[in-house]
């Protein structure tokens, strides 16, 4: 039995004996991805998708520090899913790093999409993913440090069933867990502490609180996942050193695509 939340429009989140969300509707514009037929999974600044680099086997973005971000999940399948999204290796829903089956998720209807810009803390409220140095990351504050960079989405496909609202247990482990980030950030900027190598490497703070409703429901799941998408996220130096990055793209990129005048309408 797998329960969910929902937000009074599109968002609505899938327990396995946690919990799934879904979120609101948007489109995309696909960058350098290796393809996942069906599911697509884009990091977000200011509305626009962050250009994505395939190289080693993975999906990288340039990481931009201080920055707000948001995940924009895609189902393109004829089926309902249910998605375990987790960030630095914690559920977006409840903080806890499990399995995706035993993760709690995110439900998106056919051919839907759904935008999460925070960490959900209860049924109506949320605080904000921002990138971030390790020191800083929430993972960091609960001690969670071994997935720090990464971004995955497994999607699970929906059995046949009719669902039943029901009540959700509270206070939910995410409650529990806030009274230990409540240091957390309230602004986008990073802290003015002394640069030290933790710096130089990107993750994922809690950040300003916003209102985000959600309910749960029951859900059955098939036991295999339909698909995954990862994303590795890096400040550009680190990227520079991982080889995902050419050297010349700044500035020598940016005069390259000069062009003077321009274009005529």
């Amino acid at each position: 039995m797998t329960q969910i939340r929902w937000i009074p429009s599109v968002l609505v989140l899938v327990l396995i004996g946690l919990c799934v969300a879904v979120a609101q509707d948007s489109t995309s514009q696909r960058m350098i991805r290796k393809p996942q037929p069906g599911f697509e999974l884009n990091v977000l600044v200011n509305g626009r998708p962050l250009a994505e680099y395939y190289a080693r086997g993975r999906t990288y973005i340039e990481a931009i520090e201080g920055a707000e971000y948001e995940l924009r999940v895609r189902n393109s399948s004829p089926d309902r899913v249910a998605v375990a999204l987790s960030v630095d290796g914690l559920n977006t829903i409840d903080a806890r790093h499990t399995s995706a089956w035993n993760a709690s998720k995110w439900v998106i209807e056919p051919y839907q999409t759904i935008t999460i810009s925070g960490w959900q803390m209860s049924s109506e409220r949320a605080r904000r993913f921002y990138f971030t140095n390790e020191r800083d990351s929430y993972g960091a504050k609960l001690g969670q440090t071994a997935n720090l960079g990464v971004i995955s989405a497994v999607f699970f496909r929906e059995r046949s069933r009719p669902i039943t609202t029901i009540t959700p247990p509270y206070p939910t482990p995410r409650d529990r867990v806030e009274s230990q980030s409540s240091a957390g950030r309230s602004q986008n900027a990073p802290s003015a502490s002394a640069k030290s190598s933790d710096d130089e490497y990107a993750a994922t703070g809690i950040g300003r609180n916003v209102h985000n409703d959600v309910r749960w429901v029951n859900m059955e799941l098939d036991s295999n996942a339909a698909g995954e998408v990862t994303i590795r996220y890096e400040y550009y130096s680190a990227l520079l050193r991982l080889g995902v990055i050419p050297r010349e793209r700044y500035p020598l990129q940016r005069r390259e695509d000069s062009r003077g005048f321009s274009p005529e309408p």
